[in-house]
């Protein structure tokens, strides 16, 4: 059954964005009473009948509402440095997304080749990846920030660090707590800076290593993705 989705549903009536729209009718060929599905990215799941196929505003008439679908009983949150090919940054939130993720901040750090990024396509990404895993939640892709601005923020819960500067660091899968907040920093390619290491202990956060292997960006933040869920099963 196809996904659809729809971040604003109020009532049993909705229409379909113009790009969701062609796509049923024109590519998947919808018909009047053919049953999909929605979800609005909030926790929102929705069995639906296609009312009218309109290749422009296909209406959808909602069946059946399951709210909170999914939910999770831990947060997580990564910040990361958008890399300076942005395509590898992509692939994270996708993958990410599919894995299970929360709240995700693109952070600027000191040794950041990558400043620049288009928040639109990004989440356009994470929609559909959101859709091909078949979850309600749409994790939230907070602003660009420099790492100076991102530690005057508060933050709940645990609090890491990861970096690959010689210290005496521990395995975030030894330090993961189920059902908790969690924030993990990950920093560019050319890593957190010492000083940046230095601020972020200084008002809480832990060091941490994610494994013996010096990895990139991206490859970072998916393990640490994948940690955290698994702690959490």
């Amino acid at each position: 059954m196809q996904l659809f989705y729809i971040p604003e549903i109020n009532g049993s009536k909705v229409i379909l964005s113009s790009e969701e729209s062609k796509h049923a009718v024109k590519v998947l060929r919808l018909l009047e009473g053919d049953l999909i599905q929605l979800v609005d990215g909030k926790g929102g799941f929705y069995q639906a009948v296609v009312s009218d196929p309109n290749p422009k505003k296909c209406a959808i008439e909602i069946r059946e509402a399951k709210k909170e679908f999914g939910k999770r009983d831990f947060h997580l949150h990564i910040a990361i440095a958008p890399t300076k090919n942005i395509d590898r940054f992509e692939w994270f939130l996708e993958k990410a997304t599919e894995i299970g993720i929360d709240e995700i901040t693109p952070l600027i750090s000191e040794h950041s080749e990558r400043k620049v990024i288009k928040p639109e396509r990004l989440e356009k990404i994470m929609v559909a990846a959101m859709k091909q895993s078949l979850k309600a939640y749409l994790p939230k892709l907070n602003e660009l920030a420099t790492f100076q601005d991102f530690m005057k923020q508060k933050f709940s819960g645990e609090k890491f660090i990861a970096h690959c500067n010689e210290s005496d660091k521990r395995h975030l899968k030894n330090l993961i707590k189920p059902k908790q907040q969690t924030l993990v920093l990950i920093g560019p390619e050319g890593d957190f800076s010492a000083e940046e290491v230095e601020l972020a202990t200084t008002i809480g956060f832990t060091e941490i290593t994610l494994g013996k292997s010096r990895l990139r960006t991206e490859t970072a933040g998916i393990i640490a993705c994948h940690i955290v869920n698994l702690a959490n099963e």
